[in-house]
């Protein structure tokens, strides 16, 4: 699927994307003191950003892969089939999604990082 001007930072989701913003968790605002301001090998990152239908939690555009943080709502039966159909379609804009569950972040934040580094060397 190629990439449109509407696949991006669509308007409409955009009082969406900046409430998303307003209430981060501490998880996400935990990993974004260390993505902001490419502080990751120089990689840009972008945070609750619209791609396609959807707000992802992170986004580097350059190396098109999207970061998304799950609580533990997310290993409920319906919200494992919506991740599954968001990651399916973010794959077929040749985007890669990486999950980490949020206690991954607060208790291994350096191997979260590490993992997000390594992923972007092979991209």
């Amino acid at each position: 699927m190629k990439a449109t001007n509407r696949t991006y930072n669509d308007r409409e989701l955009k009082s969406l994307r900046r409430t998303l913003r307003k209430n981060f968790t501490d998880q996400e605002r935990l990993l974004w003191s260390k993505l902001r301001n490419r502080q990751l090998d120089g990689h840009k990152f972008y945070r609750q950003y619209g791609v396609g239908r959807y707000v992802v939690d992170f986004y580097c555009p350059e190396k098109r892969i999207v970061i998304e943080l799950d609580g533990g709502h997310h290993t409920e039966k319906t919200n494992l089939q919506l991740d599954a159909e968001r990651d399916k379609a973010l794959n077929t804009l040749n985007i890669r999604v990486l999950r980490f569950w949020n206690h991954e972040v607060k208790t291994n934040l350096y191997g979260v990082l590490e993992t997000i580094l390594h992923i972007l060397k092979d991209s």
